[in-house]
């Protein structure tokens, strides 16, 4: 494996919330030694401006999408993205790519046909624009897509997987490329408010079958997807708890085969504002 790497999940705020909040927030991971910053690239078009400006606000976090959809995006104009960032800030932008799903993609107006061979052809694309393979990763589950991110990127960025997946994901792409899961989790002691926190963020992934298909192959069933998730999922899926008991959780997927663990804080819904103490207290524990 390479460098054990830990890095930071955080779609919302900072996607979405002001320029110098962000900025702010991605200046603090850093220098808290955080290795990485993700967050979702959303269905507009190509590359969010949001990613540069992190970059040109940051110094040396790398940065990446988790993900740019294949459906919502162009080959050549994501190309020139990566490639001007790569001028600017040399090996700090990862772009992470995904097929995302049916009923988001189809409900912003396209049709979501052949997801598998539409990545072929985006990697095509990629290659033909000049995006080497170590500057994309890819958003797999599955056995396919799992040999297509080993064959043609750095390495796979699973989501929303138990550690099973992790040790099943690490045997499939060998040892030399990126394993970077991202992992959930909640700072909540309490075993009842931290399951209904974890479980209010499984309920709206638990109604994607990419994913509820990507956990049947290790056993779960339709009565673990109920309600938001069985304990014994939730419990599998998020580590919840102490920071102690959040980094033996977390500690699991790198045990599994994770180079970069990718945490994002579950902060009950809140979009608008960032967990810092959190990231704080998980720094201390794992960096």
């Amino acid at each position: 494996m390479a460098q054990r790497l830990v890095s930071v999940w955080q779609p919302f705020f900072l996607a979405s919330g002001s320029r110098g909040a962000a900025v702010d927030a991605a200046t603090e991971l850093e220098e808290l030694g955080y290795s990485r910053i993700w967050f979702s690239g959303g269905f507009g078009e190509n590359v969010a401006p949001r990613f540069r400006e992190i970059l040109d606000g940051t110094t040396r976090i790398g940065v990446a999408s988790g993900i740019v959809s294949i459906w919502h995006s162009s080959p050549p104009e994501v190309a020139a993205f990566v490639q001007d960032a790569q001028v600017a800030h040399p090996g700090r932008f990862l772009l992470g790519l995904g097929a995302s799903h049916a009923v988001l993609v189809e409900g912003n107006g396209t049709d979501y046909r052949k997801p598998y061979s539409r990545m072929v052809d985006y990697l095509d694309g990629l290659d033909a624009a000049g995006v080497a393979p170590e500057r994309r990763i890819l958003a797999a589950l599955g056995p396919r897509m799992l040999d297509l991110s080993r064959d043609r990127s750095a390495g796979a960025h699973p989501y929303f997987v138990p550690v099973e997946h992790t040790v099943e994901a690490r045997a499939a792409i060998g040892p030399d490329r990126l394993l970077a899961p991202e992992v959930a989790v909640v700072l909540d002691a309490d075993a009842t408010t931290a399951r209904a926190t974890a479980r209010q963020y499984a309920n709206l992934y638990l109604a994607l079958p990419n994913y509820t298909n990507n956990l049947r192959r290790f056993g779960w069933t339709d009565e673990d997807f109920a309600g938001g998730g069985s304990d014994r999922l939730i419990d599998a899926l998020i580590p919840w708890g102490t920071v102690e008991k959040v980094a033996a959780g977390l500690e699991k997927h790198y045990q599994a085969g994770a180079d970069e663990v990718a945490i994002q804080v579950l902060n009950g819904g809140d979009a608008t504002t960032f967990p810092a103490d959190a990231f704080r207290a998980l720094a201390a524990a794992l960096i």
